[in-house]
């Protein structure tokens, strides 16, 4: 690899890793009001790693560097465009000076800015949609389209809660402590929603070349056992924490050699990770309460069902589709009226499974959501509907799916192709 393309690859590695990082330690120095400046000078920053990084190499503190230069970037923007009050100046240069500038990005500190960020971004005075979408592009680093997909809305409906949740936050200047007693149960309910929807795209990505994006998961994985570690008596943040540990083990039999998906049925099961497994178990052990059920509960145990099954033929499907439809009534969507769905297969046959999906074709919420058809069309495969599964196939992909999932659902409808010029030949 050479020195350019290995810069890249760590900066982009950083930018998932270290984005939110830098943004809230910049909004802690600078401010709320600042927010969006501490977001376009980190990005900026970004683009400079990779630049300087190329040609000079990597420094040995890549982390320290970026912020160090942010930090420069915001000061002279602050300086050029007279943005300043004296406040931000002097917290600014005093409290943080140069030789400063590494205990600010020390790991324990960052986290902490981190997590006031995230609790700030949660705040009351915004709607929980516009907590939602302020918090995943602004410290997650997730794009308007990444924002949309996630919350299954459109681009312009972001751009529009975006703007207003920004402006909202820099007229109201919230403060960054961490809020306590009855404000902080109220806000950790959309933490974890928040954390719940990053780790979501990493494990499912909607735009990126790779249907994992282990660097998004892992950050969430983090973020929450920060939270289980601060909120040990909160029983939902360790069902949290235990449903990302056991849809993290299988990361290794979702891919193979090529980058290219293995469905959930053909997945070679002695590549799960069984000691994170065993770590899920624990945390689910660990939120189980007699007074407190909760989404993230139901869907742990579906995922323990899952890991505990010798093999697919061998799952309790049953009990898996009970735990499903006690989560319609916890998180009614449509998502989970398509994982019913496809679950009924099991049960009921895959006749009365595609008679469902034409049904929640009609859902507004699912008109454009890719996973819906590219079902459809692999059903129809598995009935030898060779036309038909083309036809749903070929929807899929005029939805605008990862690129990951377009090859995929390319592969199936050549299959399809090739099933029906045999046909004809016989």
């Amino acid at each position: 690899m050479t020195l350019s393309k290995r810069s890249e690859h760590i900066a982009e590695h950083l930018f998932r890793t270290e984005y939110g990082k830098l943004i809230a330690a910049i909004v802690r120095i600078f401010g709320a009001t600042h927010i969006q400046l501490a977001e376009d000078m980190v990005q900026e920053t970004m683009i400079s790693a990779i630049s300087h990084w190329s040609v000079d190499g990597v420094p040995d503190n890549p982390g320290g560097w970026l912020m160090q230069v942010a930090r420069r970037k915001v000061l002279n923007e602050l300086k050029r465009d007279k943005m300043r009050q004296r406040h931000d100046w002097e917290q600014a240069t005093i409290q943080y000076s140069e030789q400063d500038v590494s205990d600010v990005f020390l790991e324990g500190e960052i986290e902490d800015n981190q997590l006031r960020m995230i609790f700030t971004c949660c705040h009351p005075d915004l709607n929980v949609e516009a907590q939602i979408v302020l918090t995943l592009k602004t410290l997650c680093g997730f794009g308007v389209k990444e924002v949309a997909n996630a919350l299954l809305t459109t681009e312009s409906t972001i751009n529009k809660r975006l703007y207003r949740a920004k402006k909202s936050i820099r007229e109201s200047n919230a403060s960054f402590d961490i809020p306590q007693g009855i404000a902080l149960k109220s806000r950790l309910e959309t933490v974890c929603l928040t954390l719940y929807l990053l780790f979501n795209e990493g494990y499912n990505s909607s735009t990126s070349d790779t249907i994992i994006q282990k660097d998004l998961c892992l950050e969430a994985i983090r973020l929450t056992k920060l939270l289980v570690d601060r909120f040990e008596e909160n029983k939902k943040v360790c069902a949290l924490l235990s449903l990302m540990c056991f849809h993290t083990a299988r990361f290794d039999a979702r891919i193979d050699n090529k980058g290219a998906i293995v469905l959930f049925e053909d997945q070679d099961r002695k590549a799960w990770n069984k000691e994170l497994i065993a770590v899920g178990m624990q945390y689910l052990k660990r939120s189980i309460h007699d007074k407190e059920l909760s989404a993230y509960h139901i869907e742990a145990n579906i995922a323990a069902e899952h890991c505990m099954a010798a093999n697919f033929e061998a799952t309790n499907w049953q009990h898996i589709h009970d735990l499903y439809t006690l989560l319609a009534k916890f998180k009614p969507n449509a998502i989970i009226q398509l994982n019913l769905a496809i679950i009924n297969s099991k049960l009921e046959g895959i006749e009365s499974s595609l008679e469902m999906l034409e049904q929640l074709a009609e859902h507004d919420e699912l008109r454009n959501y890719h996973l819906l058809p590219a079902s459809q069309g692999i059903f129809c495969m598995k009935l030898g509907r060779y036309e038909q599964a083309i036809s749903y196939l070929d929807h899929a992909k005029s939805l605008g799916p990862s690129p990951t999932e377009s090859k995929f659902i390319s592969e199936k409808i050549l299959e399809s192709q090739q099933a029906l010029g045999q046909d004809s030949r016989q």
